[in-house]
């Protein structure tokens, strides 16, 4: 038996997920800690995290990943890894991490990337690295660089978080392209490291870990990382990949038009685009995706803060009390499409990069006494996120994204049948579900990276889908009459 072995480095745990290479099927996955990690905020705005904890979490999900299999070590044919994005890691020469890594979530360095957009140029920013320097890792290193001068002359490397626990697993300090991108560090135009903004910080381009593809060998596990983890030293780990576009790889989503769409606490859109294109205002992110190569492959990610996290705030003030989220949305769905006019911008969660980093709030538009009722709040709520993420593509469209279909996980708002056929309905594109998570999107990854799958396709020939979800041609009128008007309130908040 051969199995493959993904890990999914989180910033609330660590998932493990064991997989059978000859079926794809899932053989066991386990995740620690099994309540969230902390997150240490010193400051407000920051928030900081210890890689050796993400070793300490991984070994114990190995772990328990392992016995609860019966699997040996010596099975595991390869590793791959997805790792939580835009963090920074430093280390010294040995290896030694210098500082906690500065995560995804932390916001010190927004105005050191602010700075080099307008220094720089939008168009010089746009045009090479396809986005704002904005809150990346290139702009933390830069804040390190300023008000850790001790801590920054000892780094010999700096990393994303998939980037430290490869090291950890192989002692060989390497990245992708895809990773570099992320953190800004890549410059699409010239198709090389961007040396422009490595020459505005100061940085010398020795700091960054060698390059290596994709899906390809990164390293063998030594002997001591083997001892470690109850593995046998030399597995190959043949993938690595940021959790959103591995995420959009583990739902098959790999060419130009497709889409892969979460709807948890946020709410994300990744779409790919197939040729080197930005948006003039950067209310989207692009990266390179983890097929982009020899073929343009770009990821556009679009994120909404304000997603899940109203549904639930709606749970808590507006539903009976004891409902659950399958009895609010049996309510919602008593409402007909449009909640009889109101609209709910759902943006009460913080800025919105899609709305040019402006906090606009979340507001109500069209309430009626004499009509509306819990239900239509609950409907109106659900309908104000999925029209958020109708704004959105509208942007990726305008890029040149065609988008025909939308793959999904089958959890959290993607469980909803209306908030299903609301997206469908106003979109337009086709909704496919599927049963897999990031971890198990990892394991494939790794099975290409080894040839053990000679194309994505073979590697996902046994993907589970659960549902697909077509457009209603008879509701679409009123599905774009009730998006039209949210979206001429969103207008005049703007």
């Amino acid at each position: 038996m051969r199995y493959l072995l993904g890990y999914d480095i989180g910033s609330s745990s660590v998932k493990a997920s064991l997989v059978d290479a000859q079926t794809g099927g899932r053989v066991a996955s386990a995740f620690f800690p099994k309540s969230e990690a902390p997150i240490k905020a010193v400051r407000t705005g920051w928030a900081e995290q210890n890689p050796a904890d993400w070793w300490s979490y991984l070994k114990a999900a190995t772990a328990e990943v392992m016995a609860s299999s019966g699997a040996k070590g010596s099975d595991v044919a390869a590793i791959g890894i997805s790792y939580q994005m835009h963090g920074l890691v430093c280390v010294d020469k040995e290896g030694n991490v210098l500082r906690p890594a500065i995560i995804w979530c932390d916001s010190r360095a927004v105005p050191y990337g602010q700075k080099a957009f307008e220094t720089l140029g939008e168009e010089q920013c746009l045009s090479h690295l396809l986005n704002s320097p904005g809150n990346f890792t290139a702009a933390k290193l830069a804040w390190v660089k300023e008000n850790e001068p001790d801590v920054y002359a000892r780094i010999d490397k700096v990393m994303l978080p998939g980037d430290y626990i490869a090291l950890k697993l192989t002692g060989e300090c390497c990245t992708t392209v895809s990773g570099l991108s992320e953190g800004m560090f890549w410059d699409f135009r010239e198709n090389r490291v961007a040396s422009f903004l490595m020459n505005y910080f100061g940085f010398d381009e020795s700091i960054l870990p060698t390059i290596r593809p994709t899906f390809s060998e990164q390293g063998r596990v030594t002997a001591a990382a083997a001892a470690e983890l109850g593995l046998a030293a030399g597995i190959p780990v043949t993938y690595r990949g940021g959790d959103q576009p591995n995420n959009a790889l583990s739902l098959g989503v790999l060419e130009p038009g497709e889409i892969a769409a979460t709807a948890g606490t946020s709410g994300v859109v990744y779409g790919v685009l197939g040729r080197v294109a930005y948006d003039p205002k950067s209310r989207v992110n692009t990266f390179a995706h983890v097929n982009h190569g020899k073929d343009t492959r770009l990821g556009v990610l679009l994120c909404i803060n304000g997603t899940g996290i109203l549904n639930s705030w709606m749970r808590r003030n507006v539903a009976p009390e004891g409902a659950s989220y399958g009895d609010m949305n049996v309510l919602a769905d008593s409402v007909p499409i449009g909640s009889d006019g109101l609209s709910i911008l759902p943006f009460g969660n913080g800025a919105e990069r899609v709305l040019q980093n402006r906090e606009v709030g979340c507001s109500l538009h069209g309430l009626n006494f004499n009509i509306h009722s819990r239900a239509h709040l609950l409907r109106a709520a659900q309908e104000g996120i999925v029209f958020s993420f109708k704004y959105g593509m509208e942007i990726m469209e305008a890029m040149g994204m065609a988008i025909t279909t939308i793959h999904a996980g089958h959890a959290n708002m993607f469980l909803n049948p209306m908030f299903r056929n609301t997206l469908a309905g106003i979109t337009g594109a086709t909704i496919e579900l599927f049963d897999t998570d990031g971890s198990v999107g990892a394991a494939a990854g790794a099975g290409i990276g080894a040839g053990i799958y000679a194309t994505p396709a073979e590697a996902f020939a046994t993907l589970r889908r659960i549902a697909t979800i077509e457009p209603k041609a008879d509701d679409a009128p009123a599905y774009a009459a009730a998006y039209a008007r949210w979206k001429e309130c969103l207008l005049k908040e703007e």
